[in-house]
């Protein structure tokens, strides 16, 4: 099923406006598991090229989801929807951390919300592997990914050295 040009900005405007530390997770959710436009694969295929190319992958993500139903003017409505609503909010937001941010409440619910967004991100990644049932080499490529990641290696050298493995392993379905 495809959506209208109005659907799919109010689909990702909801999406701006609700996936607090997390769009990627809510995208899935709301385009996969409710809206049904995506299959799980379409879905991490758009979200695979998303965090290859340079920029924000939930933009870039975006963008390739709203060419895929309306060209450019879906990419363009996809990127409008995704950032009008958190612009307005965090122009908001950013007035009052000016005003308040160095207060020890202020402190403690953003170092939480810091933590529940890093929760919500593996909880996506964790949901995405089980219904795609990678194999176990792309488990291992996975693994290998998350390990770099967390020994601070430059993204462009991680994708220089997983993409070709990734690749490959996925070509050995």
């Amino acid at each position: 099923m495809s959506p209208t040009r109005g659907e799919l900005f109010l689909a990702y405007l909801r999406i701006g406006l609700t996936g607090f530390g997390g769009v990627n997770a809510w995208a899935r959710q709301l385009l996969v598991e409710r809206k049904g436009w995506l299959s799980d694969q379409h879905y991490a295929e758009a979200l695979g090229m998303g965090q290859v190319l340079p920029g924000p992958n939930a933009l870039n993500c975006a963008i390739a989801i709203g060419a895929r139903f309306h060209g450019g003017a879906g990419a363009l409505l996809a990127c409008a929807g995704l950032l009008l609503g958190p612009m307005a909010v965090l122009v908001a937001v950013a007035a009052l951390y000016d005003q308040y941010g160095q207060l020890p409440l202020v402190r403690a619910v953003l170092t939480g919300i810091a933590a529940a967004a890093a929760g919500m991100v593996l909880g996506t990644a964790v949901k995405m592997a089980v219904k795609l049932r990678p194999t176990p080499l792309l488990w291992l490529t996975g693994a290998l990914a998350l390990l770099l990641a967390m020994l601070r290696v430059p993204l462009p050298l991680v994708l220089l050295g997983l993409a070709p493995l990734g690749i490959w392993a996925a070509g050995r379905r």
